[in-house]
């Protein structure tokens, strides 16, 4: 009889690995996907020159999408430390600790990013065409990105505390707002 929940300190062979990694593969091919599903209504609706414009600023603004991950993967690894060193206390609070210091992280970020991008849509090459488009999308994206970095990091989170679905299920959730959004 197969094992219906998978924990991290069990033996995995193949078929067990894979049963925990779907969802995390799939969470990162659903992630991807809101590029694509942003082109194409913007293609279709908005047009070329938006299109370009948004293609152009948004490495820019998806750079900052990395300090989730960098929260999350070296977070995560020393909750998981700490849990596996038996002290849940002191792990649950270097998790809210992580989770304060994301959220403010990202309040920095978005303010910090904010300032500098018309700058950074020229370093980019926005031209006076582009630029206003760059600088309208760069806006509204920016001001998410306490949410954008807490994303990314739960994700490593609740892979590590064994919730890989969750995880799934959050960023499904995340994209059909964005498609709704769009």
């Amino acid at each position: 009889m197969a094992k219906t929940e998978i924990k991290l300190s069990d033996h995995f062979g193949y078929r067990m690995l894979l049963r925990f990694s779907l969802p995390s593969i799939a969470m990162m091919m659903f992630t991807s996907i809101y590029g694509v599903v942003d082109g194409f209504f913007i293609s279709n609706y908005v047009g070329e020159t938006a299109f370009a414009a948004v293609n152009l600023i948004l490495p820019y603004c998806m750079a900052f999408g990395a300090i989730g991950s960098l929260f999350g993967v070296g977070g995560s690894a020393l909750v998981a430390l700490v849990r596996g060193q038996g002290e849940p206390e002191r792990a649950n609070r270097i998790f809210s600790m992580l989770v304060y210091s994301m959220i403010a992280a990202g309040l920095l970020v978005a303010v910090i990013s904010q300032l500098l991008l018309s700058r950074a849509a020229g370093w980019l090459g926005a031209n006076e065409t582009l630029l206003p488009i760059c600088i309208r999308y760069g806006r509204i994206f920016l001001i998410t990105q306490p949410a954008f970095i807490l994303q990314f990091a739960f994700q490593s989170f609740l892979i590590n505390a064994e919730r890989p679905k969750l995880g799934l299920l959050f960023t499904v959730t995340a994209g059909v707002g964005n498609m709704i959004l769009d």
